[in-house]
């Protein structure tokens, strides 16, 4: 199974999240590929088997406009049948990364978790251990 997980970090905080769905990726026999999003192409990137998005909130809670909205809108219309996953972190309530989910589940993703992960500033043990779980589940 081809797996890639693709971030934008501009703290490290979005990275380490990353690292994290990596791991349980490992955990359930699997190997992944981690890509800065300024580093992946949407299009080899849509021909793994399954992927993992994340990204910062910015702003007014959208998603980091230079390199990773632009990717995103290309592999939108290239994800369809793909299990993905999301995670966002934010020090809101996250409704934006329920709508990022909502916009993945349109172009016929098949979303590990409905609303993705969400991070509240910094990701704690908790939100680690869930990207780990839910990395294991993609690879499943």
């Amino acid at each position: 199974m081809s797996i890639s997980v693709v971030y934008w970090s501009g703290t490290g905080n979005t990275q380490a999240m990353a690292e994290a769905v990596v791991e349980g990726i490992k955990a359930a026999g699997q190997e992944a590929e981690l890509l800065e999003v300024g580093n992946a192409d949407a299009k080899t990137v849509a021909a793994v088997d399954a992927l993992a998005l994340g990204c910062p909130a910015m702003g007014a809670e959208v998603l980091e406009e230079s390199e990773m909205e632009p990717f995103v809108e290309e592999l939108e219309s290239l994800v369809s049948g793909k299990k993905i996953l999301c995670w966002f972190l934010w020090m809101g309530d996250g409704e934006w990364m329920r709508d990022w989910a909502d916009r993945m589940k349109n172009a016929g993703a098949q979303l590990i978790r409905e609303e993705g992960i969400i991070a509240n500033d910094a990701p704690e043990d908790d939100v680690l251990e869930e990207l780990k779980e839910a990395g294991k589940e993609l690879a499943e």
